[in-house]
């Protein structure tokens, strides 16, 4: 508790310091200082986005996890970039319910080609007509990609490191960390926010989620979507038994105090958490993915807006 009111107050933890809290504190003391923290920064606002799975399949990358890479037989829908109109109406559906964000996911190293300028075409439309904040979701983009997505109407792209760098050889190795840092620096370049976080229950280390979380912290990074692993039949790690609920709820406390002003963004996994996750929306989660995600099943949004109505919690209006 002392060491959130010193949060609180100004200071920073920092990779030096004695970081044994975070692991060997009670469950319950820790959460209460991700609490007192979320409360300062955060308020009582939880920030909902939702996704569209934009392009399907056929990703050239290895990552283990993904149930999209080519390399795996998961029997996943495969389809260029949607049309603009089964985008628009999705993105209508979620503005008229109060959700906060829209976001076209694609699958593939990068959006290039035919299906970039069919998003760019697509993002002008959702501009004109919505007023739902708009994020984009389309790999290791280069400098003008980015500076056209922003000049579209998005104003925040979505680049999750996944792991500390590390670990991350042990899950992809068709592209690099350091191309993902890239990427997001060239988003912030660009004049976008980015959205960055990672997937736990990979076989990663507590010492490998901790340096996520400095990594994010040292890039600025505002919006961090913790994702817990649902191993997908099919992928390379299928057969990872899922993490315990106190090791994702005491995940997402160590998040909130190495990144206190940032919204710890509840993703993939809450189905491990018991009450919808609610523990953790209490507890250092100032931000949810609702709605249904790409490849996995997610809560869905009117049970997230009761959900946020009985813990006394609200999403921030448009």
């Amino acid at each position: 508790m002392d060491i959130a009111e010193k949060i609180i107050a100004g200071e920073r933890l920092k990779p030096s310091d004695d970081l044994n809290f975070l692991l060997n504190a009670p469950l319950e003391e820790l959460q209460a200082g991700a609490a007192l923290i979320q409360k300062h920064f955060c308020g009582n606002h939880i920030d909902l986005c939702t996704i569209i799975n934009g392009k399907s399949g056929r990703c050239s990358e290895n990552c283990k996890y993904c149930a999209q890479s080519a390399r795996h037989k998961t029997g996943i829908d495969e389809y260029d970039f949607l049309p603009t109109e089964k985008i628009l109406a999705a993105a209508l559906a979620n503005e008229r319910v109060g959700v906060n964000r829209f976001s076209i996911v694609t699958s593939g190293r990068a959006l290039d080609g035919e299906n970039f300028e069919r998003a760019i075409a697509a993002y002008k439309v959702l501009r004109r007509q919505l007023k739902i904040e708009l994020c984009a979701s389309h790999g290791i983009l280069n400098a003008e990609q980015l500076k056209r997505l922003r000049a579209a109407g998005v104003n925040r792209y979505h680049h999750n490191l996944e792991t500390s760098r590390r670990f991350f050889p042990h899950i992809c190795t068709t592209h690099t960390y350091d191309e993902r840092i890239a990427t997001i620096k060239l988003a912030q370049a660009a004049g976008l926010e980015v959205c960055s976080g990672g997937i736990i229950g990979m076989g990663e280390t507590w010492q490998d989620r901790i340096d996520l979380a400095f990594e994010l912290a040292a890039l600025g990074i505002q919006s961090i979507p913790v994702n817990v692993l649902n191993a997908i039949k099919g992928t390379a790690l299928e057969n990872l038994k899922p993490l315990s609920p106190e090791d994702i709820l005491r995940t997402i406390a160590i998040f909130r105090y190495i990144n206190p002003t940032a919204n710890v963004r509840l993703a993939a996994g809450r189905k491990y958490l018991p009450d919808n996750g609610a523990s953790a929306l209490l507890h250092g989660a100032s931000a949810a993915i609702t709605g249904n995600m790409l490849t996995t099943s997610n809560n869905n949004i009117k049970a997230d807006m009761k959900l946020l109505a009985e813990l006394g919690l609200t999403n921030k209006p448009l």
